[in-house]
């Protein structure tokens, strides 16, 4: 598979185009769990930060803390700008979009308020032709519906295109797949720090490999 196999790159932000210093999230989480009265590993956290529905719900039943308390106390500490500040870009990333001659967006669950000061701060929003921040109104992925509307956005999915959705999560996969599109899952953090494994129509590491 090459870049140009398609004729049109939908991309997941948060570890598939940048990421975060090792640091953040164990001082963000570790902060959310001292107001909550309770505490988390290392490996705990990776799988609170990277893992994904029943991964990181099994981990908040171990510390008995109710997932509504946690992520309300979540979004209360984290501060756009030292997220911003804390966030990489992915060199593989940076060379694949910046290479892509055909339209792309941005398919994110990290909302509004946080994406653009990311973007802005790494001045990469010229990357993408259209963003999109899920939430209640549009539908989590793996819903369809706010991949749906960025390809609206970019005017493509006509049946003569062919188009494709990169992401390092198996909600990715499931997005891309109910949309029609080929998924792409983007392995960065490895299994066992996820704590499962995603599958996908093609595994990568980095975006070199395409």
């Amino acid at each position: 598979m090459a870049r140009d196999d398609y004729d049109f790159w939908l991309f997941d932000l948060d570890g598939t185009v940048v990421d975060v210093e090792q640091s953040y999230p164990r001082s963000v989480v570790g902060e959310v769990a001292d107001r909550l009265g309770t505490s988390f590993s290392h490996r705990e956290v990776d799988r609170i930060w990277y893992g994904a529905g029943g991964v990181r719900a099994g981990v908040l039943e171990s510390a008995g803390v109710d997932p509504d308390a946690f992520w309300t106390t979540f979004h209360e500490v984290e501060d756009p700008r030292a997220r911003a500040e804390s966030t990489y870009v992915y060199e593989d990333a940076e060379r694949f979009l910046t290479g892509v001659d055909g339209p792309t967006g941005l398919v994110t669950h990290c909302q509004s308020y946080l994406t653009e000061p990311l973007l802005a701060y790494h001045d990469i929003r010229d990357w993408f032709d259209t963003v999109v921040c899920c939430s209640e109104e549009t539908g989590w992925k793996p819903d369809p519906t706010p991949v749906e509307l960025a390809m609206r956005d970019l005017a493509v999915g006509s049946g003569e295109q062919s188009g494709a959705l990169a992401g390092d999560n198996p909600s990715d996969v499931g997005a891309a797949w109910n949309a029609g599109l080929d998924a792409v899952h983007v392995e960065r953090v490895g299994a066992d720090r996820r704590g499962h494994c995603v599958l996908g129509d093609h595994r990568i590491e980095a975006f070199d490999e395409l």
